[in-house]
């Protein structure tokens, strides 16, 4: 990725939202898919250019072949057929979010030569280098910080949906009296 490059992101959940800052750090123009319209004004506040809601069938129709590159970010099972045809000739659609089996129509990837990919760990060198990138480019996640006596209300808001993007738990309050 990198100018030039069109490059879409389904899913703005804590992964989604660093896919997007990281494509648009390295230059490529940038868009979201979203179940939610809700999410356009978080998505363009990220530097994405575009909105497309994967629940209105003639927006997605409008974006078919469009992007170099189709990253899924979507944790939980789902059909990857919508995600397949927003993606050019040649390109690619890279599946990072949901963990589990999937089922591919391989003439979804033949017409029009598409690749599905998937990304493992790039391994202590490859991270590091992620990390200066970041740094470099100020790509941080964006993060609710709560004591960690609010550990239940985290996982009650996670299993809601309620949380933009990532939780992170201040341990503090757990430090015992100085000695």
């Amino acid at each position: 990725m990198g100018p030039g490059t069109r490059v879409a992101v389904a899913g703005l959940g804590g992964l989604g939202h660093l896919a997007v800052k990281l494509a648009v750090a390295l230059g490529a123009r940038t868009s979201v898919i979203s179940r939610s319209a809700g999410k356009a004004d978080d998505a363009r506040r990220l530097g994405a250019h575009d909105l497309v809601v994967s629940t209105d069938p003639g927006r997605m129709e409008a974006a078919r072949d469009r992007f170099d590159v189709v990253i899924d970010t979507i944790s939980a099972p789902h059909d990857l057929a919508p995600y397949l045809r927003p993606v050019a000739m040649d390109g690619t659609l890279s599946h990072v979010g949901h963990l589990g089996p999937v089922t591919v129509e391989t003439l979804d990837l033949l017409i029009g030569r598409k690749k599905l990919s998937s990304a493992g760990s790039g391994g202590r060198p490859a991270t590091a280098a992620l990390l200066d990138f970041c740094a470099a480019h100020g790509v941080t996640a964006d993060i609710e910080l709560l004591p960690s006596a609010r550990v239940h209300d985290a996982l009650d808001r996670l299993q809601r949906g309620d949380v933009r993007y990532r939780f992170v738990l201040d341990m503090s309050d757990l430090s015992g009296p100085e000695s």
